[in-house]
Formats: structure tokens, C-alpha cells, sequence
């Protein structure tokens, strides 16, 4: 996948790729194999938390630290 991103991008564009946590957590799979192939590449990693806490704080059991983090309410409306 990282070398179809890589493969896909123009200079001057902005690309954006959506994938599952699994993909680029802890700054891992994805980021770290393009990172690998061009480190002075502009990228950022964002996670999606549920939080149950009034004040959506991320549940210290799932933080994992990214360049954003995003809280939602665990009782927001889904779709699947």
C-alpha cells in the first residue's frame, strides 16, 4: 500500500489516504514504510477515540499518541 501512495502522489498536490488504526499505529506500517522511502515527506497521523467521559478525555487503556488525536462521544450515532 505504501508504495502505491508513494507511486500516486504529485508534487504540489496534496494526498490524503484513509486507513484502519491497525495501518499507522504508534506511527508503524504505512507511515513507517513511506517515511522509510522518503523521510522529508509532510505527513500526520490522525486517531479516532470513543470516550464515555463527559469531557472526552481519551481513555488512558487506548491512548496511543499521534499528531491528532480526535475524541467522539462513545453514544454518537454510527453507521457501519
Amino acid at each position: 500500500m505504501a508504495e502505491s501512495i508513494l507511486k500516486s502522489m504529485q508534487a504540489g498536490k496534496t494526498f490524503i489516504h484513509y486507513n484502519g488504526n491497525y495501518h499507522s499505529k504508534e506511527f508503524g506500517g504505512i507511515y513507517w514504510y513511506i517515511k522509510q522511502k522518503n523521510p522529508n515527506l509532510k505527513m500526520a497521523v490522525i486517531s479516532v477515540f470513543e470516550s464515555e467521559d463527559p469531557e472526552l478525555k481519551v481513555p488512558a487503556k487506548d491512548y496511543i499518541p499521534t499528531d491528532f488525536n480526535l475524541i467522539i462521544p462513545a453514544d454518537m450515532t454510527k453507521t457501519f
